[in-house]
Order: C-alpha cells, then structure tokens, then sequence
C-alpha cells in the first residue's frame, strides 16, 4: 500500500480525538484547516471533531517546510489555520517561523504560534510560539 493511501492507526484516531477536545477546551478551534490529501491526515482532522472551511493540498505531502510556509502565506484563513501535514517538514516549519520548538514532535501535535500581522506576513522568525501540545 502507498504510503499516502495508510489508514490512522486506532491509537491515532484516539490522539486526534483528545487534540480536539484540547483544542475545544483552549478555545482554539481554528477558523479554517489546511490538510494534506493522505489517507490518514483527512482521518485525522475527521477524528478531531471541527466543522471549519478545509482546503486538502496535496504539496502538503512529501515536501518541505519552505513549500508548508508558502501555503500558509497564501492562505485566505480568517484568524486561526489549523495545518494538518507531515514530518519532519511540519517540525521544521515550526522552528523557521517561531525560532524554537520541542526537541521531539510526535505524531499528532499541536504548536500554536502566533504573528503580529496577516497570513503573507508569515516569514521565517515572525511567528511567536505560544504552546504545544503532544499526545
């Protein structure tokens, strides 16, 4: 089976569905969701429980953190994006638009970062790490 085509394990599912609720307890549902077009990305935005405007984007899969942050600054979101990809270029594109990150990002994590101003503004060292979340 392709890679693209693997079903979420039950255990991610289980995870996706405990990163929503964290979501919905924090107050950050996001406003729109920016997905790759895998298999089990789409599950696992499905297992989070959010009803939000998504784009399924298939550059998310298979590439690098500097295509990830041209996505993100083309993005119409209003608000809040919810990217939902993979590593490690997820990993590194939390590094390059906050300037830090956890040493270890396992699967379904969450890092919420913040920018002073809008979407194309969303270069290398612009960004504010505020928290994140792991499984």
């Amino acid at each position: 089976m392709p890679d693209a085509a693997r079903p979420l394990a039950p255990r991610g599912r289980a995870d996706a569905a405990a990163a929503g609720d964290w979501l919905r307890a924090n107050g950050l549902v996001p406003g729109a969701a920016l997905c790759s077009t895998a298999v089990r990305t789409r599950e696992t935005l499905d297992a989070l429980a959010i009803d939000v405007p998504t784009d399924y984007e298939p550059l998310i899969y298979d590439n690098d953190a500097s295509v990830l942050a041209r996505l993100v600054r083309e993005s119409d979101a209003p608000g809040t994006l919810l990217l939902v990809g993979h590593n490690p270029s997820v990993q590194q594109l939390v590094f390059d638009l906050a300037g830090e990150g956890p040493a270890a990002y396992p699967t379904c994590t969450l890092a919420v970062i913040t920018f002073d101003t809008g979407w194309p503004d969303a270069w290398p060292g612009t960004g504010t790490l505020k928290t994140v979340r792991t499984a």
